[in-house]
């Protein structure tokens, strides 16, 4: 296993501390007046997504951990089991409720997706960063009613909702940042 410092630490590195996973989603160096310099990081549990502070000597060495994201394409739902299909094998593999969580919620069957494990082991789908769905409910933009930056809730063809602007209307196609579940522009 390769290792990495304290010092060495990035945004977006993977390491293996006390018996977990963590991705490092902020870090700080600090040089005291007084005494060492130290890291201070925000680690985010890769597996259960709890975050945690812990503070690092820089020359402190951790492990890094090797996570493998597969391109697989989502087939269907089946009570509380979602399959996916690796495209190059045609393997497939079902994934539980508790590893999928909300991250299928902009994405339509037969549509490509990352698969992301640690040793063998699925903790999360990536979905595509901005999808194209169709708006399935939505009410009528009242005319006249065109105040800057007002929005309203609407539901896409997978089922989620999300607000848009006013002039989004039932039928039309939407680009959706899936990241955030934000609107993004007309499609």
């Amino acid at each position: 296993m390769a290792t990495i410092s304290a010092g060495d630490f990035r945004n977006g590195v993977t390491i293996e501390f006390e018996g977990n996973i963590y991705q490092i989603i902020e870090f700080q160096h600090v040089k005291p007046g007084k005494g060492a310099a130290f890291v201070r990081t925000k680690l985010k549990n890769i597996v259960n997504g709890g975050v945690v502070e812990k503070t690092f000597r820089p020359t402190e060495k951790c492990e890094t951990a090797h996570i493998d994201r597969k391109n697989m394409q989502y087939l269907y739902e089946d009570g509380d089991l979602y399959y996916f299909m690796d495209n190059e094998t045609y393997d497939q593999i079902a994934l539980g409720k508790e590893v999928i969580g909300d991250s299928l919620k902009f994405v339509k069957e037969n549509e490509s997706v990352k698969v992301v494990s640690h040793a063998g082991n699925v903790f999360a789908i990536e979905p595509e960063l901005n999808v194209v769905l169709e708006v399935t409910e939505c009410e009528p933009g009242i005319k006249g009613n065109t105040a800057t930056g007002a929005t309203k809730p609407c539901t896409v063809e997978t089922g989620a909702t999300l607000n848009v602007p006013l002039f989004v209307n039932q039928g039309d196609k939407i680009m959706i940042d899936t990241r955030t579940g934000e609107y993004l522009s007309r499609a």
